[in-house]
């Protein structure tokens, strides 16, 4: 029998045999990990170091499944059933024959999982995997500690349990190859998705999330976009749930920012993965976010104070042309701008007393519009196609008089405006093509599979689309061309495209497939 056929079947008899786990530490992961695994047909055993907390867990569990019969989520007999497949057994090291999965949810302290997972060593059967919920700490590092690391993976879950569905697999570099496999197999059978994560900085969900919040806060360091534009910007234009300022508050600086630093020093300080010091700077101010009541937001009883949209100037109104450099701008914006009562301009050249605008794609206004008056020349940026939000570019040279009388006439289209500073390419272009070099860059250094690189990034993060996924429905030669100039006019690495996206756009090819690789031809 060779090899690969003795790790399929030890994957197709661990996966068919396991019935029981049991989870050590009952914090809010540990808990919601038990509740998750009874209400999927496991039997879970409880245990912790403080034998109250494995009592308190059992009935706060407990309570849990009753509010969910309760409002109909969970049929009564299935609430019942959940409840009695909850089996508090107190001390971690109490005999786990009849265990097929240990999952551990204890502090973030390598040391002190590393010394667990010793002790369960001795007492364990040998057909009991070990998984380790840590969010941070390398599974290698902690698989170090046993005399056979083969059985220890990563099973990272996210807060809460039972409603993010997905779980990062993390093989360390020992992981026997078929527990990965086996351990995705139950977590399917249970009802969440799986995705194979590698054992580096950030795991997969970690790493990817880099690419917004990092050039969010590249943009507030160069004065180009305040905390508010930058969030209704990523909300409104690039559709996503939150914006990255208002997320950093939601999760605390004290907890994101050493995140940040850790995954930078963790890639041996690769720039696209470059903190910020206004990051550092706040937290030690102790502006946290919410926990705190202020951070890039004030907060009154919890409640986040946003300032109002852009209002119109009180200006005399101007007429208006459009630049048409890039397909459908002048028709779409010009209907929009007609529909709102500003007059739009038909012929090949401004009138003397027309705004100007040009809508600028991986460009500054001043890229664009060199043979035009600059003084009454702004940019709208034409990333979303101008249905939901505006965001207007202003260069330094702009005339105010003028550039009051384009906020005027943007704002009379009903949209919301958001104002910001010009720069090699809009807010909502820096985010994107961010997003998705990220996304690039790990699919090219082969730590996730393109699927699971785009799953895990919808699942984890709630983005509308994976990076990879993203970056097809663009084009790869626009995110392409967004990164290049962002690269050529600030010289800046952080900027440099990945060779993933660099060869696909070359090529023509989805980046959301691996195309032909070396193996395909050798193996």
């Amino acid at each position: 029998m060779n090899t690969q056929t003795i790790e399929e079947a030890a994957l197709e008899q661990w996966a068919r045999r396991a019935t029981a786990i049991r989870v050590i530490g009952t914090g809010a992961m540990g808990r919601g990990i038990a509740q998750w695994a009874a209400a999927g047909g496991l039997t879970v055993e409880l245990a912790d170091a403080r034998l109250e907390a494995v009592t308190e867990a059992v009935e706060d569990i407990g309570a849990m499944f009753d509010r969910l019969a309760a409002k109909g989520r969970m049929d009564a007999a299935g609430a019942e059933a959940a409840k009695a497949r909850l089996r508090p057994v107190g001390e971690p090291l109490t005999p786990l024959q009849n265990c097929d999965l240990v999952v551990e949810a204890v502090k973030e302290d390598l040391a002190a999982k590393r010394e667990l997972f010793a002790a369960l060593e001795k007492v364990a059967p040998e057909h009991t995997v070990f998984a380790t919920n840590t969010s941070s700490l390398p599974v290698t590092a902690i698989g170090a500690a046993l005399a056979d690391p083969s059985r220890l993976a990563g099973l990272h879950f996210f807060n809460p349990v039972p409603l993010m569905r997905l779980v990062e697999v993390v093989p360390g570099a020992r992981t026997a190859g078929w527990v990965p496999d086996a351990l995705a197999d139950l977590v399917r059978r249970l009802g969440h998705e799986p995705v194979l994560a590698p054992d580096a900085p950030g795991f997969l969900v970690n790493h990817a999330g880099r690419g917004l919040v990092t050039e969010a806060l590249q943009i507030l360091s160069e004065g180009a976009a305040e905390p508010v534009d930058i969030d209704r910007i990523a909300r409104d234009v690039l559709g996503l749930r939150m914006g990255p300022c208002e997320l950093l508050d939601l999760t605390g600086l004290d907890v994101s920012h050493p995140v940040m630093e850790g995954i930078w020093t963790g890639f041996y300080t690769e720039p696209r993965f470059r903190p910020s010091r206004i990051a550092r700077a706040r937290m030690e101010a102790g502006l946290l976010g919410r926990k705190t009541g202020e951070g890039f937001y004030k907060y009154v009883d919890g409640a986040k104070q946003e300032p109002q949209e852009v209002s119109a100037p009180d200006v005399a109104p101007r007429p208006v042309w459009i630049h048409d450099e890039e397909p459908g701008v002048r028709e779409g914006l010009g209907a929009l701008l007609s529909e709102g009562g500003v007059q739009v301009e038909a012929g090949d050249e401004p009138s003397g007393e027309a705004i100007v605008l040009v809508a600028p794609f991986g460009r500054s206004v001043l890229d664009v519009a060199r043979d035009l008056p600059l003084e009454r020349t702004l940019g709208v940026d034409p990333f979303g196609g101008f249905f939901t939000r505006l965001t207007v570019s202003v260069h330094p040279g702009v005339d105010r008089d003028a550039g009051r009388a384009a906020l005027a006439a943007l704002v009379a289209t009903g949209r919301a405006v958001s104002v910001v500073r010009d720069a090699p390419a809009s807010v909502a272009q820096r985010l994107m093509a961010s997003v998705v070099n990220v996304g690039c860059g790990i699919a090219e250094q082969r730590l996730a599979r393109p699927a699971d690189i785009d799953t895990g990034v919808r699942l984890g993060l709630g983005y509308p689309r994976g990076p990879l996924e993203w970056g097809d429905s663009v084009g790869a030669a626009r995110v392409l061309a967004v990164l290049r100039g962002l690269h050529e006019a600030t010289g800046d690495p952080r900027y440099r495209p990945s060779g993933w996206l660099a060869e696909r756009a070359a090529l023509g090819l989805p980046l959301a497939e691996a195309g032909t690789t070396p193996l395909d031809l050798t193996g």
